[in-house]
Formats: C-alpha cells, structure tokens, sequence
C-alpha cells in the first residue's frame, strides 16, 4: 500500500476509520486495542444483510502486529493476525487466519481480500 505502516495501523485501530473501510454500520465499531480489550461492529453484507462480529485482542504489539478472536454467530472462533511492515516505500499488510474447515478458509482468503483492497483505497487517499 502507498502509505507508512503508522498510517495503516491508525486506520486499523481507529474505531471511527476502520468503521468507514470495513464495511461497518455507521456507529457499530467499538475497539478497545489493547491485549484482553474488546472490538464489535455489525458488518453490512453486500446482500444488505447485517452481521454482528465481535471478538478480543490477543496481541497487541503497536504499530506492528495485531492478533484478535473473531466471534461469527454460528461458527467457532477464529484467530486473525495483522501485520504491518515498511516495504518499498510503502506498507504491506498481511492476514493470517485460522480456519476449521477449506471452505471457511476460502471464505476467508475471500473476506481478507476484499478487506486489504478497501484499507489500501482508505489509506492511499
């Protein structure tokens, strides 16, 4: 991404901006960024469905790393990494995530995409 990785963490970490790329209903986004804080918003699908998300942070290394639980109703949690390192001049953003079964992780490798592609157009204003 064509910004400084302070700058993607600040857009990941900021209730109020990550609400405006994630894809979260106005004033659902709360972010407690710290190890054991909590986070949740509702999530407004593309079908005009709306899906609670919620989970707590796990690692909380600034500016660099976050792990978090990922609580989706009627699924078992998961575990989601982000990354963020300098590299050339720019930001690279990696997820990792767990996944139960190959169709969640394909899911997922979906949703992380789609996820990565809305901060970078966030952040790269």
């Amino acid at each position: 991404m064509d910004a400084t990785a302070a700058r993607a963490w600040e857009a990941y970490t900021t209730a109020a901006e990550w609400q405006a790329w994630f894809g979260a209903e106005e004033g659902s986004a709360e972010l407690d960024v710290r190890v054991g804080g909590r986070w949740k918003c509702v999530l407004l699908g593309p079908d005009g469905g709306r899906y609670p998300l919620g989970g707590t942070f796990l690692e909380v290394e600034e500016g660099r790393r976050l792990v978090l639980s990922m609580a989706v109703p009627g699924a078992p949690d998961e575990v989601m990494g982000v990354t963020f390192e300098e590299a050339g001049g720019g930001v690279e953003v990696t997820i990792d995530q767990t996944n139960a079964t190959a169709e969640e992780c394909a899911r997922a490798r979906e949703g992380s995409t789609m996820i990565l592609a809305n901060l970078a157009a966030h952040v790269e204003r």
